[in-house]
């Protein structure tokens, strides 16, 4: 096999791992604390993974990217390990949290190696193969994790995850053990901000990753609890509606970066993937009954929008940098714990002022703000 086949099959892995109990996180965590304080928890491992982000390109620089992702793995497998075995809440949400910061720097690491494996003319075809292996398990992971959950037996699910972990480690430990690092730039982080905002290109690109970002982070926290506690859906048809809510990614991703590639350029792929995004989140707003059928083909909209704008956010920023530039990747990679801070903040406003519905309206409308972004970038075509 491979090294890039085994970074695909790796992505399936990973993924499956943190998919399985992504959506059911903030349901746990509303078993050991109360609902207010649950975007807080969230908030606390996002600060954490910054720090960690701006601090991992040293660490690849002194250990390398092999023998750091490797730590990260292992250490990461004994913290979901340990959320299904221990019961006290404090111990459970501070491996809650580990868990959060080592997810965030194993994907950072990953992205390193498949950006070292790739040549800049079929970026974005390997950059859709490495995220349509992950959304294989996005799609899959749902209707497993309600399948798997009983009872309200979340340690079932994080069990799972722990298992299905270990291949992942295996694979990584053995195909991917010769991995060359290119010279990592240790920058400071405000250097590295001020190069990106210099960058016209890369500053709109980091804004367009922000919104997106922003928008998955409202939806894994708030969605779930929506549909479960204000529209009475139960965890199966959950599980169900959110499979086919990922199907996008899975469909969409890999054509798009070839096009991308061969065809077109990212702005107007991008454009039209944040009005899509804007437009459906919006009507979640206003349609307040519990139609299986309804939600599924909503929900599934919004990801045909947020699949188009991952893609090109992903293929167009590994054109504009190198291999070594990780303190650029490692800056764009904080967009997303930063948006699991302002996300719950800003929701926690939101909810204070409006009935929860109309959270998504608010949503839609922040989301459009996009084509500021989309529009301002110079195509590659």
């Amino acid at each position: 096999m491979g090294s890039l086949a085994s970074v695909y099959l790796l992505s399936f892995f990973f993924t499956l791992h943190l998919a399985l109990p992504v959506y059911i996180g903030s349901s746990f965590l509303g078993t050991l604390v109360d609902e207010r304080t649950i975007g807080l928890i969230y908030a606390a491992g996002a600060i954490l993974a910054i720090f960690g982000l701006y601090l991992i390109p040293r660490l690849l620089r002194a250990m390398g990217d092999f023998e750091a992702t490797l730590l990260f793995m292992g250490f990461e497998t004994l913290a979901v390990f340990g959320i299904a075995m221990f019961e006290d809440p404090t111990v459970l949400i501070t491996l809650f949290i580990l868990s959060l910061v080592l997810v965030y720097l194993i994907s950072f690491d990953l992205d390193v190696i498949v950006e070292g494996l790739s040549k800049e003319s079929s970026t974005g075809t390997i950059r859709g193969l490495y995220l349509t292996a992950g959304n294989v398990a996005w799609v899959l992971s749902p209707v497993l994790a309600a399948g798997i959950l009983t009872n309200g037996d979340y340690w079932r699910v994080y069990l799972a995850a722990a298992v299905l972990f270990l291949p992942a480690l295996i694979i990584f430990n053995k195909k991917l053990n010769r991995f060359k690092d290119p010279l990592y730039r240790v920058t400071p982080f405000f250097k590295t901000l001020r190069e990106v905002i210099r960058r016209r290109d890369i500053r709109y690109i980091f804004g367009a990753s922000f919104l997106l970002n922003f928008f998955f982070a409202w939806m894994v926290i708030y969605t779930p609890i929506y549909l479960h506690e204000h529209l009475g859906f139960d965890w199966g048809n959950i599980g169900v509606i959110f499979s086919i809510m990922l199907v996008p990614f899975l469909l969409l991703e890999a054509p798009l970066g070839r096009l991308a590639d061969k065809v077109w350029g990212e702005k107007e792929m991008l454009s039209i993937g944040f009005v899509i995004i804007a437009v459906s989140t919006a009507a979640m707003a206003f349609v307040t009954d519990n139609s299986f059928f309804t939600w599924a083909l909503l929900l599934f909209t919004t990801r045909v929008g947020a699949s188009m704008v991952e893609v090109m956010v992903e293929t167009y920023l590994f054109k504009k940098i190198k291999a070594g530039e990780s303190h650029i990747l490692s800056l764009h990679r904080s967009l997303r714990p930063l948006s699991y801070v302002i996300g719950p903040l800003i929701g926690a406003v939101a909810l204070t002022l409006l009935p929860f519905n109309y959270i998504f309206l608010v949503l839609g409308l922040i989301t459009l703000f996009g084509l500021r972004f989309s529009l301002g970038i110079r195509d590659t075509k």
